[in-house]
């Protein structure tokens, strides 16, 4: 799909500009600024009022003061380094201009004595009197209408001036040319938007801070612009995804009901919700590509395994994928108790399989012998071949990459995937990072888990802590202590956790304690796991490498030392290892004193609340969105001018009204489709141009 000619002009060279050199357009890519469009999205992030005093005398200084002077006596230097001053006048009071190292017969120039000029800066008192260091503007009154009353500010780097953005975004506004609605109609006259054109002419020339903040009409169309580019890309790729053909398969729902009826409880409300959504997906034509979404302790685990199973009821095969070996043998061990009840044949797969039993494996897996198959990456290894595989379903989204999930793919001819996190998302970043998914949520706890008994603890009572721990273990009851992530530095880590192992050690006994960190070989941290596990060691001493999928039922306290210092979504994960026995657990908040506002905060937030959704809510209200995943990690947008945070609200329309175009007009033929094209190429979506092609 070509560029439209009427964006032409707006894809020139920067230098074609007025005022925008070589050197200037080096320094904007700075910004983020390449093309003349892109200057129409970078928007002043606060403003000065310019408007015009009478006199300096009428405002409470320190202030930003515009007024008209008669210009004085010029005070030279007496001596080096000393600043130079210019008596002025306004129509009440006079004061000074101050300059420092400036040229005298070039402020003769700029100020000639007996004349008047407007000046506009910041106005300070210096031993009572009023002084204007460097004033920000200096104009002869017939160019007074050049200063706005209300002056923009834009975000700056090394060699841009305020000026010369101002006047380069005039430059590139003058070449947008008006362009047709994408917006759909109703939808812009409920909100009250104005057209594309206005709103960029608006945001670049706010006439008060008002103009400025998220809530502003201009703002907000121009936020849905991106957030609606953002998600016809990713309803293009979902489409694009589904129009794989899938095998449908259809659940008997008869292994389902063995293992249902071997469960000692009956599933919640929304993992029954959670199964039907996925049976009917898979039943269906179309591709599956849908996102699971539990809390901690929700029960992922039975979800996907009733998946799996109708994906053999159906005849076929399903392979479950953990990131690491301890992940994959925990979710076998899990599994295997109710694979058994279904009469299926369940196998692990790591890269431990060597030799003969690798290749039996194998032949059983290419034979169809195998039902489900639990594994790492290493069931994309090129030898690894299914007889006929139907889902795939992939734990914790975040260490595996798209072209990974694409992989899998091709290794059935249309395989259905299931991605599970454990990480509850708040909804409008799950739409901006899974927005190509379907999404299930798994939000009602089951019956049984008993609530993790929350407690903040001052690090000065370590002495107690450790004391509580001492009674605990003797009562046969085991422990995690996790150690704070110091500096950012591992080595210095690992000492902190060497240290911490020591002193428990010498309080609690030899052998009751282990010891995992970042730094060990992964065989050594596995065997170290594998003792905690198995209950040979009482206290687990770890760096945060335990946070992810660890379970040990039997382990019901945790420790979490400088607590504040960790973000409140791995808190939480943290604490999720404990309350998955039958006992009551407990959770301790060890933390320096004095707590900043947001440490306390966090910790409170985690001592009052269970509920992983509103913890990611509140972290994402005190974090920001590009924190909260790791922005380098998660591969969230970047969105120049719509607001996460603030605007969540937006993302939502913006997908429901992404994806109703696409249904209506799934190759953007239509007036209002050929419009959106323009919109993609305006904003970088390169996806969904080549998807457009494609499709």
């Amino acid at each position: 799909m070509s560029r439209p000619e009427v964006l032409f002009p707006l894809f020139a060279g920067l230098e074609t500009l007025d005022g925008v050199g070589p050197k200037t357009a080096k320094a904007m890519e700075g910004l983020g600024i390449q093309r003349p469009k892109d200057l129409l999205f970078l928007l002043p992030y606060s403003g000065v009022d310019r408007s015009r005093r009478a006199s300096v005398r009428d405002v409470q200084v320190p202030a930003t003061v515009t007024v008209e002077v008669t210009v004085g006596a010029h005070l030279p230097p007496r001596s080096k380094g000393r600043p130079y001053r210019i008596m002025v006048r306004d129509s009440g009071v006079e004061f000074q201009l101050v300059f420092f190292h400036a040229r005298g017969d070039y402020l003769k120039k700029l100020l000639p004595e007996g004349e008047v000029r407007l000046v506009s800066g910041r106005v300070e008192a210096f031993d009572g009197i009023p002084q204007m260091v460097h004033p920000d503007h200096i104009l002869r009154p017939e160019d007074a209408g050049e200063l706005p009353e209300y002056e923009p500010v834009y975000p700056l780097v090394a060699g841009v001036t305020q000026k010369g953005v101002a006047k380069a975004a005039l430059a590139a506004l003058a070449r947008a040319p008006a362009l047709p609605e994408w917006i759909d109609g109703p939808l812009k006259l409920r909100e009250g938007w104005p057209d594309w054109h206005e709103a960029l002419r608006a945001v670049h020339a706010p006439r008060s801070s008002g103009d400025i903040g998220p809530s502003a009409p201009n703002r907000q169309r121009l936020a849905y612009d991106e957030l609606f580019a953002h998600q016809v890309t990713l309803a293009l790729a979902r489409a694009q995804a589904r129009k794989g053909k899938g095998i449908p398969s259809r659940s008997t729902g008869t292994l389902q009901r063995k293992v249902l009826d071997s469960l000692p409880y009956v599933p919640t409300g929304a993992q029954a919700r959670a199964v039907a959504e996925i049976a009917a997906d898979m039943a269906s034509p179309l591709r599956m590509n849908r996102l699971l979404q539990g809390d901690v302790g929700a029960g992922k685990t039975l979800v996907a395994l009733m998946a799996l199973l109708v994906a053999v009821e159906a005849g076929g095969q399903g392979v479950m994928m953990a990131p690491t070996e301890i992940l994959a043998r925990q979710h076998h061990e899990g599994l295997a108790p109710l694979a058994a009840a279904a009469g299926v044949r369940l196998e692990l797969l790591t890269g431990r399989d060597k030799g003969a039993d690798r290749a039996a494996k194998l032949a059983a897996l290419a034979a169809g012998e195998i039902g489900i198959l639990v594994g790492t990456h290493a069931v994309f290894q090129k030898d690894v071949a299914f007889h006929d595989l139907r889902l795939a379903v992939i734990d914790e989204q975040h260490r595996f990459g798209v072209a990974q999930r694409m992989e899998l793919g091709a290794k059935g001819a249309a395989v259905d995937v299931l991605v599970m996190t454990a990480t509850p998302i708040p909804r409008s970043l799950a739409l901006a990072s899974y927005g190509d998914m379907d999404v299930s949520v798994l939000d009602e706890k089951p019956p049984g888990r008993k609530p993790v008994k929350t407690v903040m603890v001052s690090d000065s009572r370590i002495g107690e802590v450790v004391e509580h721990l001492r009674r605990a273990v003797a009562e046969g009851r085991q422990a995690y202590w996790v150690c704070p992530l110091v500096e950012e530095s591992e080595v210095v880590d690992y000492a902190s956790a060497e240290e911490r192992f020591q002193d428990l050690r010498a309080h609690l006994g030899e052998g009751c304690v282990g010891l995992v960190h970042g730094q060990m070989p992964p065989a050594e941290k596995d065997a170290a796991m594998a003792r905690f596990v198995a209950g040979e060691t009482s206290v687990l001493v770890a760096t945060t490498v335990i946070e992810v999928g660890v379970n040990v039922p039997n382990a019901s306290i945790m420790v979490i030392e400088r607590a504040e210092v960790f973000g409140l979504a791995q808190l939480h994960q943290l604490r999720g290892r404990v309350g998955r026995g039958a006992a009551q657990s407990t959770c301790l908040l060890m933390y320096q004193a004095p707590l900043t506002e947001g440490g306390q905060r966090r910790l409170q937030t985690l001592r009052d609340t269970e509920d992983g959704f509103r913890i990611a809510e509140e972290d994402l209200a005190m974090r920001g969105a590009g924190d909260l995943i790791g922005t380098a990690q998660s591969g969230l947008p970047r969105f120049r001018i719509a607001d996460l945070e603030r605007q969540s609200a937006l993302m939502e329309i913006a997908q429901s009204d992404a994806r109703r175009l696409l249904a209506d007009d799934p190759r953007l033929e239509s007036p209002r489709g050929r419009a959106t094209r323009n919109l993609l190429w305006l904003l970088d979506q390169d996806r969904a141009i080549k998807l457009i092609s494609v499709g």
